[in-house]
């Protein structure tokens, strides 16, 4: 089998058979471009198949050299391992060079958020504009934060998944998993405006979401409605709609929420991924205890 032949069916493979998203498979295809680059520069090999254990130990040397993340380098180093699997299971390689390299140590990053406050302001203060646009914009926005749910799966929200009668909603998220979120009495009325003014503009589509001209909208263009918006309530560096879902979990949680409740609600696979969340909560229990207590 040819090189790029080995590449296109694993692509496919964790495209198709692993059922990966868009985003985790051109990350994928985009650390085995970079790792079978560094191979050819380095060690004038063509064929990444035929890398061995130090050849990766090399790569990962090279990365950290570049002042590449920990975080990083072990989500390139999972592409490896899954693709020397792959190989090993059709028969390319008999061994997995990948399988004696041990994960770097990360340093545990707390999940930024905006504060209640701001959150707040943002939607009684900030001024979002008017026509369809502008009550998109605000939709967006109160979406990530009544739901929580990431951003591929906003950008394929259908009005068919909206339940009005219920208060719930579906989404599809990683490994099509589908999961059905709450959400309250104000977000539905919010969402039944939305949709009047919705199809004055742009009659009957059934993408929830479209872009000023009525087609399907998509990831970039809300990262930059988000990115725009937050700028105008937080001061925090990232202004993400992954900010706008560790907002969600965190208030959530800060206000009593049970962890399990909130990682079916984040469609989280284990509690693990969950629990991160639990030490923003402890640092605000510190912050009142700090501030009320006479011996803090």
């Amino acid at each position: 089998m040819f090189v790029a032949a080995v590449k296109d069916k694993f692509i496919e493979y964790i495209q198709f058979e692993k059922r990966y998203s868009l985003h985790t498979v051109s990350a994928y295809e985009h650390d085995l471009t970079q790792f079978s680059d560094f191979l050819k520069s380095r060690y004038e090999l063509p064929d990444m198949c035929r890398a061995d254990y130090q050849m990766i130990r090399s790569w990962i040397v090279f990365l950290l050299g570049k002042g590449i993340s920990g975080r990083s380098i072990n989500r390139k180093l999972t592409t490896l391992k899954t693709f020397f699997r792959f190989l090993m299971k059709n028969g390319v390689v008999e061994v997995n060079p990948v399988s004696r390299i041990s994960s770097l140590k990360e340093s545990k990053r707390l999940p930024v958020y905006v504060e209640e406050e701001r959150m707040e302001f943002l939607f009684d203060q900030v001024d979002f504009g008017n026509g369809y646009s502008a009550i998109r914009n605000r939709m967006i926005l109160e979406m990530f934060y009544s739901t929580g749910m990431r951003l591929s799966e906003l950008v394929n929200l259908r009005e068919s998944d909206i339940d009005l009668q219920r208060s719930s909603l579906k989404v599809l998220g990683k490994r099509n998993k589908e999961r059905v979120i709450p959400f309250g009495r104000k977000i539905e009325s919010l969402l039944r405006t939305y949709l009047e003014g919705k199809h004055r503009a742009h009659a009957e589509r059934d993408w929830l979401f479209l872009t000023d001209s009525g087609q399907k909208i998509y990831g970039k263009m809300v990262y930059r409605i988000v990115n725009h918006i937050l700028k105008e309530a937080s001061t925090l560096a990232k202004k993400s709609p992954h900010v706008l879902r560790h907002t969600f979990a965190t208030h959530l949680l800060n206000n009593g929420a049970e962890l399990n409740a909130v990682k079916e609600l984040l469609g989280h696979s284990n509690l693990s991924a969950t629990q991160i969340y639990t030490h923003n909560a402890i640092d605000k229990l510190k912050r009142i205890y700090q501030s009320a207590h006479p011996k803090a």
